[in-house]
């Protein structure tokens, strides 16, 4: 079984935030970075060299497979601003409603720029995707 690339690092989030070449996409991952810390009252962490996490949870997949990851995160991507939510979107129906311009993949959120979006529901979305892991995965 293969181990899992992408683990915390020592690498410090500011000086890697502050590396992102295009600034309205550093602007934006500054304040996703202000969200994520006040929703989860945690200090961010470099997950391998382009993700900052917060938090952390022991997942056991049903192969027998167990890998440790981030409870809440997100990335400054070239294409867009990517938000880790661990629980999917399934039960996030109507906030997603409420959000604004975005795209989703299994987990990830994908928004071009934070002003596409409502920052209230994207909290709230933040806040009860830490609540959902915190509450199964602790």
């Amino acid at each position: 079984m293969t181990e899992l690339k992408t683990k915390p690092t020592n690498k410090k989030v500011k000086e890697f935030l502050n590396q992102v070449e295009n600034p309205r996409r550093r602007d934006d991952s500054f304040k996703i970075l202000k969200l994520m810390q006040e929703v989860t009252n945690e200090e961010p962490i470099m997950w391998g060299d382009s993700i900052v996490g917060f938090g952390s949870y022991h997942y056991n997949y049903a192969s027998g497979r167990e890998v440790d990851w981030l409870a809440i995160g997100f990335s400054p991507r070239n294409q867009a601003l990517t938000v880790y939510i661990m629980d999917g979107f399934e039960k996030y129906t109507e906030l997603l409603g409420k959000l604004g311009k975005y795209k989703t993949g299994k987990s990830c959120l994908y928004i071009n720029k934070l002003e596409d979006v409502n920052l209230s529901v994207l909290k709230e979305l933040v806040i009860e995707s830490v609540k959902y892991v915190r509450k199964n995965y602790r």
